[in-house]
């Protein structure tokens, strides 16, 4: 009877040690499934608008249809889609739904901060633009794309959640690079996992 008092004594202390590292590393790994579907979904945008040669507009949105257009886009939303730009203004074409993704219903208490931008224009070329048009056609609530800025032009999505230690970002350049980050350690040659 000792020896099983003293088993669950020992096995008591190892459980209260583990509970919380555990939970830090649950936490962890939804900031880093988050970090992956917006990365994935930012990619796909891209390789559309390559495969297609037309305009692509990736939203961020907390819509339940994002099939259905006009979208309405939000800044630090839970799920995203992908929409075709028309090329003709005049009503003679209509944009085609491409694909939308999850970012956060598997991953509750993730917070996606993309500092208020939530809308995205990829070119034929995969690069990053400006187009009013865009908004006007498919994104509701006052959400543009608008031209990247700062030195060097980027959009940061910052990826975080209560209990996790180690956020993440996932970083959209000009020219198209979609890159994902640690903040807390510097870009050098033995750690490209940087920022």
């Amino acid at each position: 009877m000792i020896e099983l008092m003293v088993t669950l004594g020992i096995f008591a202390i190892l459980t209260a040690v583990a509970v919380p590292t555990m939970r830090t590393w649950v936490a962890n790994n939804k900031v880093r499934t988050v970090s992956d579907a917006l990365q994935n979904g930012l990619r796909l945008a891209q390789a559309e608008s390559l495969r297609r040669s037309r305009q692509v507009v990736f939203a961020l949105t907390n819509s339940t249809t994002p099939d259905t257009k006009p979208v309405a886009a939000a800044a630090n939303a839970t799920s995203w889609a992908i929409w075709t730009v028309p090329s003709m203004t005049d009503g003679s074409e209509n944009p085609l739904f491409v694909q939308s993704g999850v970012l956060s219903s598997a991953s509750a208490g993730v917070n996606v901060n993309s500092n208020g931008m939530a809308v995205a224009c990829f070119n034929s070329m995969g690069r990053v633009v400006a187009n009013a048009n865009a908004s006007v056609i498919l994104i509701t609530g006052g959400a543009t794309c608008a031209p990247l800025t700062g030195t060097p032009p980027a959009q940061i999505f910052t990826i975080s959640a209560t209990g996790a230690d180690r956020p993440l970002q996932v970083t959209l350049g000009a020219g198209g690079t979609i890159h994902m980050c640690d903040p807390a350690v510097p870009i050098s040659d033995s750690h490209p996992e940087g920022c």
